[in-house]
């Protein structure tokens, strides 16, 4: 059976940007829920003791779009909790690099993500990705994540309203310029890039 994994951080240590009230709502209920909903539809099946990962793989071929959704929402929420930090955080030299490369710099990088993640239509989540072709930006709806698509995600940021309506209601840039600008780990993304 899966649980729900710790926090890497104490649930009030995002406030102000991030209050202890959200994390309450969003690991304590959302996040649960889809852990719970995930172990309901595993149980006593040939993909209970498998990984995450194979889970999302097989109801993908499975075409098992609620089997896929909990175990994507799963995967997704452990790396977006992951995804911030209190603390701030630069990218390592190679992550330098590489987004010099594709989009001019960290501030180029910003304007994209930004782009992605709010004019994502609806629930969703905006995405830095190692494709064949370096670094990208990329936004997927619902569940939909990058390991469905053969791509290494980076860093991600969850645009699903739960996320953000009771710090910010309905204003999704704000909370898209906090995560870049007070919170986005980039130890954890500079991690991923080197595999």
């Amino acid at each position: 059976m899966y649980e729900l994994p710790s926090l890497p951080y104490a649930p009030d240590a995002l406030a102000p940007h991030i209050s202890e009230r959200t994390i309450s709502f969003h690991y304590g209920k959302h996040h649960q829920g889809y852990v719970d909903k995930l172990n309901a539809a595993v149980e006593d099946s040939d993909l209970e003791d498998k990984s995450l990962e194979d889970i999302i793989h097989a109801a993908k071929e499975r075409s098992d779009q609620g089997l896929f959704n909990n175990a994507a929402q799963v995967w997704n929420h452990n790396f977006f909790w992951n995804s911030m930090s209190p603390d701030e955080t630069s990218p390592s030299d190679a992550l330098s690099a590489a987004l010099d490369d594709a989009f001019g710099g960290v501030a180029g990088f910003n304007d994209a993500f930004k782009a992605a993640a709010t004019g994502q239509f609806g629930s969703g989540w905006a995405w830095l990705v190692a494709g064949k072709n370096g670094l990208e930006v990329k936004s997927t709806s619902d569940a939909d994540l990058p390991l469905a698509h053969g791509e290494r995600a980076l860093i991600c940021c969850d645009v699903w309203e739960h996320a953000y309506y009771l710090d910010y209601q309905n204003a999704r840039p704000d909370f898209v310029d906090v995560f870049l600008d007070k919170l986005i780990n980039w130890d954890f993304a500079s991690k991923n890039l080197e595999g």
